[in-house]
């Protein structure tokens, strides 16, 4: 296993459909449940005469940080021989988008998880709407509880083509839907027997098979964060958002499409030949180039370059928002005046439903997606593929008000 791949998933679903037990299974099967935690867990289901609660398990992880107290990255994980898992905790409908906008957390995969006795539900639905947001593109379908329903696979064929045309809708496309028993741990770990006419991969095995974004391995992304002039020389100064820039490497210096050569690659205190993902440098480059603050270079012409954004975006400030009012528009380095000249469709995402269509405004925590016009040319990657360059902010009179992703 190699220790520096880790993959973040997000587990979702209706309220008592098992997301707990699910993860307390995970915990347990991969060995990743600490002896103290799974004896108390044993004690405490003992004393209620029920069979080992997996559920306790985010009971007893929650405790310790009320308590303050980390649990290894703070976030509940578990590995396979292939790599490590980061859950990420989404404690509500609001808090999950805001924190995905904002860039506090990074799912890259998810679980759907469906009481295959209850079928689809609310909150099922609301859940999808926010991946459908997301652009998440690996999601797993587990059709939890089919102990419940005699280990019926008619019933699960028939919530399986259900649960499948409904998440199609939404342009979502399940990569794998599953039979399991989350209490029971069928097909969580291990293939159950009591499911022969099930093909498929167990849950960690169709986690395994979901790519890491492995931004590090994509095309060149240098946001250009200021430019000096040392000894008659300028230096561009900023981060590597995305792969890793060589010297000798033919790059475009967006948003003017114009090729150029990396001649020197600037580090504290150290020369260099490479710089690499999230490590800021300076460069310099052969020849004589107009260069400013905003501009990006970039290992090839994918980027979308444009004035008119279409996106997703989280209203956060109490002060609702008129079309056409100015804004300012960031996204890395680049800082645009702009307006939202559409808003197609806007949401309640406490409830996901739908609030207006054609809407004039936008209001405290509503999620809306819109037309951004900008008063120059922008640079910018959808956020599934380059998640800091598929991510703004929105200013107005200097303070935050929104956030928002591009898909």
């Amino acid at each position: 296993m190699n220790e520096e791949h880790i993959l973040p998933i997000i587990i979702v679903g209706h309220v008592d459909h098992g997301k707990s037990t699910l993860i307390g299974r995970l915990l347990y099967d991969t060995k990743c449940l600490p002896l103290d935690k799974f004896l108390e867990i044993q004690k405490s289901s003992e004393s209620l005469g029920r069979n080992l609660e997996f559920a306790f398990v985010m009971d007893c992880l929650e405790e310790e940080r009320s308590k303050g107290i980390t649990i290894d990255t703070t976030q509940t994980f578990f590995k396979t021989s292939k790599r490590r898992y980061v859950i990420i905790d989404a404690p509500g409908h609001k808090e999950f988008l805001k924190n995905m906008i904002t860039g506090t957390t990074q799912a890259q995969a998810a679980l759907l998880i469906i009481d295959i006795k209850e079928g689809i539900r609310e909150q099922t639905k609301r859940h999808a709407y926010i991946l459908s947001l997301l652009g998440l593109k690996q999601v797993c379908v587990i059709l939890n509880k089919i102990d419940l329903v005699n280990y019926s696979e008619y019933k699960f064929l028939t919530l399986q083509k259900e649960t499948t045309e409904f998440l199609n809708q939404l342009n979502i496309y399940p990569n794998f839907v599953l039979p399991i028993s989350a209490i029971h741990g069928e097909n969580v770990a291990i293939h159950s027997q009591k499911t022969p006419w099930y093909k498929g991969p167990t849950v960690l095995e169709a986690l395994d098979v979901f790519d890491e974004l492995r931004v590090e391995e994509k095309s060149p992304r240098f946001p250009v964060q200021d430019v000096y002039s040392i000894d008659g020389r300028k230096i561009l100064v900023g981060r590597v958002e995305a792969g890793k820039i060589n010297v000798g490497d033919s790059l475009f210096l967006l948003p003017e499409k114009k090729q150029v050569v990396v001649k020197k690659i600037k580090k504290f205190l150290q020369k260099a030949s490479t710089a690499h993902y999230e490590e800021s440098v300076g460069i310099i480059l052969k020849g004589r180039h107009y260069v400013r603050r905003g501009d990006i270079l970039s290992g090839d012409l994918f980027p979308l370059i444009s004035n008119n954004i279409r996106a997703n975006l989280f209203w956060m400030d109490h002060t609702s928002y008129n079309i056409g009012d100015p804004l300012l528009f960031r996204c890395v380095t680049q800082e645009v005046s702009c307006r939202i000249n559409k808003i197609y469709k806007k949401f309640d995402p406490a409830s996901m439903e739908l609030i207006e269509e054609e809407a004039p405004t936008i209001g405290e925590a509503e999620v809306a997606d819109v037309l951004i016009n900008l008063d120059k040319e922008v640079v910018v990657d959808s956020f599934s593929e380059i998640p800091e360059m598929g991510r703004f902010v929105l200013e107005r009179n200097g303070i935050p008000v929104a956030g928002g992703i591009i898909n």
